[in-house]
């Protein structure tokens, strides 16, 4: 089992979640819940794991706040 992390954002313009992982090129969906999207991405990820292991161009550290004054 692995285990990856998705970013999530939530588009203005059509109401959809839209996600990603972080440097897993074509590892990205988007959905009207979090749900489907969550199903989106595991399918997109297991179709691209079907041409091997990926080498991951990045990893995701976490967040951080930026107070600009």
């Amino acid at each position: 089992m692995k285990i990856y992390t998705a970013i999530i954002e939530k588009c203005r313009d059509t109401g959809l979640y839209v996600g990603f992982i972080p440097g897993f090129t074509g590892a990205h969906s988007q959905a009207e819940s979090l749900d489907e999207l969550n199903q989106n991405l595991r399918e997109v990820i297991q179709m691209l794991l079907e041409d091997g292991e990926p080498i991951l161009e990045a990893e995701f550290v976490g967040t951080q706040n930026v107070v600009v004054a």
